[in-house]
This record gives structure tokens, sequence and C-alpha cells, in this order.
């Protein structure tokens, strides 16, 4: 399993939210570009950054978070805001290794098949097109998690695998900025209807002692934010985690 660091985004400063919440914002007196090269400096190659203006259909953020990306040659995992095929296709042509899809996916009832049929065809496409499902309390929440879909958690990840699409990013919002531990129960409720999806976690880690939780159960990867900034985990023991979690493949 590996552990990818976690930037957030909201009006070009990076901060995290609690349960998903725009009015219980942190923010942190470190810019995008530093982090980025604080983590590349210590051998961490994939970081997941996410818009969060975006994800509320702002998009005052966006040319600045492309133009970061373009300068740095680290793997990035990128969400918020990604409303159409052809923005998906921008992003994976400019060099971002993954593409986050999520409100798009749940509030247009073709977007999933139309994205299927305009990317899967390329090579690596399902590999770089990640499903973002966000759950609270099992109901999928989507527009920066202020809004509920009526579709069934599990509904869901079984239309996703019919048309392709099997790498999900499961956030649990009840665990989310509170460093109150990752989501077990869901994670291992997904995995049990679906062995075989590349799970990756995201939501209340606060310690090594999480990460190895999640190791056990199989998810492929973990998303870890609030934990680093708030020094629970050392970008240290990150580096060291990953360095071993390649060896052992």
């Amino acid at each position: 399993m590996y552990i990818i660091p976690a930037i957030d985004i909201l009006n070009k400063k990076v901060v995290r939210l609690r349960e998903g919440d725009y009015q219980q914002v942190t923010e942190y007196e470190v810019t995008l570009e530093e982090m980025i090269e604080r983590y590349q400096s210590n051998g961490t190659n994939f970081i997941h950054i996410i818009d969060l203006n975006g994800a509320k259909n702002d998009f005052s953020n966006q040319q600045y978070l492309f133009d970061v990306i373009r300068k740095t040659d680290m793997q990035v995992q990128y969400g918020g805001g990604i409303r159409s095929i052809e923005k998906v296709k921008e992003l994976i042509d400019a060099g971002v290794h993954r593409v986050i899809v999520g409100t798009q996916a749940i509030t247009n009832p073709t977007f999933l098949e139309d994205l299927s049929k305009a990317i899967c065809g390329r090579d690596k496409c399902c590999d770089q097109v990640v499903i973002a499902i966000d759950v609270l309390d099992e109901v999928i929440k989507y527009s920066g998690w202020m809004e509920s879909s009526p579709i069934k958690l599990m509904d869901y990840v079984d239309k996703c695998l019919a048309l392709g699409f099997y790498r999900f990013l499961c956030t649990d919002i009840n665990k989310d900025g509170k460093l109150g531990g990752a989501g077990i129960e869901l994670y291992e409720k997904l995995l049990d209807h679906s062995p075989f999806i590349k799970l990756i976690a995201s939501g209340g880690v606060s310690s090594m002692a999480d990460i190895e939780q999640l190791s056990k159960i199989k998810v492929e990867s973990c998303v870890v934010g609030k934990a680093i900034y708030e020094n629970h985990i050392s970008i240290e023991e990150i580096k060291n985690w990953n360095l071993e979690s390649l060896m052992s493949i």
C-alpha cells in the first residue's frame, strides 16, 4: 500500500476542511509550491491535489494550479471542478497522472458512459481516471459535499465497474479532518462487495497505526493530509513506508 500526501487548495492557500465544511477551514502558512518541493526533496514522487474552489464551481484557482502542476515532475492525482470529458483529456495530455471525476459523474447520467467511450481506448485510460466517492453514512455526497445523491453506494460502484472504471477514491466524510482514525468499516464493505477494485482511502488518518490498519485490509493506497500538517505523521515516515512498499512488490 502506498501513501499519497494530500494538498487541498482554497483561494490559492493550502488548507484542510473538517468534514468537508467550508466554514471549518484550517489555513497553513505554506504555499503549494513549497509543499511540493518539501515532498519531492524527501523522496516522495506522488501527490494528491484538490481544488476546493473548483469543487463548488468556482474556477478562480484553476489557472494557478495548472501552472504549478506543469512545472513539477511529480506524479499528480488531481481533482476538483472537472466537469467535462474535454477537461479530462486536457489534463491527461498535459501530464496529470490521474484525474479524479466526482460530481459530474453523479449528476450527468451519461457522463461516465461518454467518458468510457471517449477515453478508454487510450493506453492506461482507466488507470488514469479515478472515480471519487465521498460518503457520509453510506450516502454519496457531491458538489463539495453539499448535495446528496439518491444513488446507492454499491449500485454506483457496480455501474462504474461495468463501464471499465476500477480505481475509486473513497472519502469517509464522517472521519475527514478529525484525525480520529480511518473509515475501516466503510472500506471493508466496499472491498467485500468488489474485491478487485483498486481502492484509495481518504479521511481520518491520524498515525502510522492507521496506515497499518489500512494496509491489512488491502486498500491500494491512502491519502494523508492533516496528519502531516499537524505533525502526527512525518514526511520521513511516509518516505520510508513507500520505499518499503515498493521493495515488497
